[in-house]
């Protein structure tokens, strides 16, 4: 069997951590641009309606895919340990029960989305001016959730064996359909919202080919796609379910409280949607040091605590956490200073920007919390603790940040209450993360695992 190239347990521990995050700082500044061409298009050649139309989407989408994305993750932790520890059959059972498991889950959702997306969009409270428009968007996206899902899931399986420069290049040339549909559809054939939905799903439709395309064509056999292979083997999909569904539960219902949260923009009215909606796609960029760092951070601890490699972990812990804190909150000092025109970029209104710019202001300058609490949260998963990062983000991030806008907002009906939900929360999450970094042996996880499972299977035995 062919043997891996990773230099994720060899070599410069810095180097390691940057040339893996660096190709998905790239990617992710594609993904942040078409995501944000869409909102462009649709605000300059539509109007402030489908603007709002397709922010208002974004968090519902994100609470759909978030529960299967995350299992995606606990996967990538499973093959990174696999893979470290240099045990390749099983590597390759998990990676093709993950593949099972997408499809699965990818069809599930386009029924679900389909069917109930006008209840799904009246709940949340979409204005009666936006809620036409919107449903088009969501129930068009819908049809192609499969190719979010599915990508997710290749992306992950390459990650995981130390590979974040293919899915750059299958990102760009996404990223140049993605735009020129946009172009096509919106801006040349004024085929209004859904044609902006439309391109979005053919663009992802067309990565995930690319990935499927270099998977079975690959000679490294250890991650080599073979349509054969593909079911459910029960041992890896209890290992995937169990480092992976505290992650997709965590994203799930974090998701449902920013639903929530965007429940309680709506309220303000279109104007408000629209630029708080153009405010999270100007988020997206800021988040982009917190991703590419978080991903690096989730493989490389996965995959040297598979080689036992517990000192370059906690080395690797302290760069990664380090670049991404300063890099996060230097954006948001520049987020804050030039707030207005940053807004103003998918829709000059006064109102619209007036909105905006109140929303990022309130926030931005909290970007160094997010990063800490995200870059935590991502050592956890490699290191197979993906329920603390769960149960910390679902307390603070969901249950406290829902309880204090509900609270609040009946004393201070103003959009600022809504938005400091987000830097109080994270600032709760920052100080538990930081205990538990500090005073927990997390590090040693998996070894109490595998010594719990031996004894397990010895006792079993002599029984």
């Amino acid at each position: 069997m062919q043997t891996k190239q990773n230099y994720m347990t060899e070599g410069s521990i810095w180097k390691a951590i940057l040339l893996f995050a660096l190709p998905i700082f790239f990617g992710g500044l594609l993904q942040q641009f078409y995501s944000m061409f869409d909102s462009w298009t649709a605000g300059h050649y539509i109007g402030d309606t489908a603007l709002a139309a397709v922010s208002s989407s974004g968090s519902l989408i994100q609470m759909m895919v978030g529960l299967f994305n995350g299992v995606a993750m606990g996967a990538g932790v499973v093959i990174a340990k696999l893979f470290g520890a240099e045990e390749y059959d099983d590597m390759r059972k998990a990676i093709h029960t993950m593949i099972a498991f997408g499809l699965a889950a990818g069809a599930f959702l386009t029924a679900f989305g389909v069917i109930l997306t006008p209840t799904l969009l009246q709940w949340m409270g979409t204005p009666e001016n936006v809620l036409a428009e919107s449903i088009i968007y969501f129930r068009v996206y819908s049809y192609g959730i499969i190719f979010s899902v599915m990508y997710n899931i290749f992306v992950g399986i390459l990650h995981a064996v130390g590979d974040s420069r293919h899915p750059l290049m299958f990102l760009m040339v996404s990223s140049v359909i993605n735009v020129s549909l946009d172009l096509f559809f919106v801006a040349g054939l004024h085929w209004g919202v859904a044609s902006a939905a439309a391109a979005t799903t053919i663009a992802q439709g067309i990565s995930v080919l690319l990935c499927v395309t270099y998977l079975v064509r690959s000679t490294t056999e250890v991650y080599h796609l073979d349509w054969r292979e593909i079911r459910f083997d029960l041992k890896s999909l209890r290992d995937i379910l169990r480092f992976g569904l505290p992650a997709g539960v965590q994203n799930s219902v974090v998701s449902f409280a920013n639903v929530i949260v965007q429940s309680n923009i709506n309220a303000f009215g279109s104007a408000a949607m629209a630029g708080c909606g153009a405010y999270s796609r100007l988020e997206g960029f800021a988040f982009l040091p917190i991703t590419c760092f978080t991903q690096a951070l989730s493989t490389f601890v996965g995959q040297n605590l598979g080689a036992h490699r517990y000192d370059r972990v906690k080395k690797g812990a302290g760069f990664g956490i380090g670049c991404s804190i300063v890099i996060a909150e230097l954006i948001g000092i520049i987020s804050y200073i030039f707030a207005p025109q940053m807004i103003a970029i998918f829709n000059d209104q006064p109102d619209v920007v007036r909105f905006g710019t109140l929303h990022m202001r309130t926030i931005c300058l909290f970007y160094c919390l997010l990063a800490f609490s995200h870059c935590i949260a991502a050592i956890m998963r490699g290191a197979g603790k993906a329920s603390v990062s769960m149960v910390t983000m679902m307390v603070f991030w969901c249950v406290v940040r829902v309880i204090y806008i509900t609270v609040a907002i009946q004393f201070v009906p103003e959009l600022q209450t809504v938005s400091r939900a987000y830097p109080i929360t994270w600032s709760c999450s920052s100080v538990v993360f930081l205990i538990y970094f500090l005073k927990v042996d997390w590090i040693h996880n998996f070894d109490r695992i595998e010594a719990k499972t031996k004894a397990t299977a010895k006792k079993k035995a002599a029984a």
